[in-house]
């Protein structure tokens, strides 16, 4: 038995246990995004009772996306853990034994270059995001929005602190890409050819045809829409 064995069945475990993972943040992303971004809808909406609720749906869609993206980036040795996955790929004993498989000696070479390379963008993208990395202070941001508003409520936070913490859509959507395409990098190493992008638009399909329903109760369509009394009919 190779000595490398065990650490492919652990690496297999952590990639399937975050491409579970990121599959919610895709589910919560599509679905929030598409309606967070549509202009038809946000008028359908408008000023009512219901967009309240409409609201309260947006921040939770957008809050688990969160939580979900991040428990990818935790650094707990029980969690999945992708400064850890990286750390298998910085030597070649992975690739080799993976490759190994193959009998077939010009399968086992062209294996060995494919995940190589897509290995070490594994390694790029994790290192963007470590301490060093452009994006480091990004990740600490969505990491302290996490323990200190979602996962906890700290009562007391200072303006610094608040400042720091401040985040915007395209910032969370560059993470969020580069968590896909991670995760799309993994399972093709691992054998498990996925591609997350097109499971990212089935979900968005699906949400059309949800939010392409809702509106607020003073638009037309809605169960408890009333028109308008016109005066002049009453004359």
């Amino acid at each position: 038995m190779n000595i490398y064995d065990s650490k492919i069945t652990s690496l297999r475990e952590k990639v399937n246990a975050a491409h579970q993972e990121f599959d919610l943040a895709i589910q919560f992303h599509e679905a929030w995004k598409l309606a967070a971004y549509d202009m038809d809808l946000q008028k359908r909406m408008g000023k009512s009772y219901a967009t309240h609720t409409f609201n309260v749906v947006l921040n939770a869609l957008r809050r688990e996306m969160l939580l979900a993206l991040m428990r990818l980036w935790d650094r707990d040795s029980k969690t999945v853990g992708m400064e850890s996955i990286a750390e298998n790929f910085r030597c070649d004993c992975i690739i080799n034994t993976l490759a190994a498989k193959f009998e077939n000696q010009d399968l086992e070479a062209e294996a060995k270059e494919k995940w190589r390379k897509e290995a070490n963008e594994v390694i790029d993208l994790v290192d963007k995001y470590s301490n060093g990395g452009t994006q480091y202070d990004l990740l600490n941001k969505l990491r302290n929005l996490r323990n200190k508003k979602f996962a906890h409520r700290e009562v007391k936070q200072t303006k610094v602190a608040v400042a720091k913490a401040s985040l915007t859509d395209k910032e969370i959507e560059s993470v969020y890409q580069d968590t896909l395409k991670l995760i799309t990098l993994l399972l093709s190493i691992i054998g498990t050819f996925c591609e997350l992008e097109e499971f990212a638009g089935v979900y968005r399909h699906y949400a059309t045809f949800f939010w392409a329903g809702v509106r607020g109760e003073q638009t037309e369509g809605h169960p408890n829409y009333r028109s308008p009394i016109n005066s002049t009919s009453d004359l």
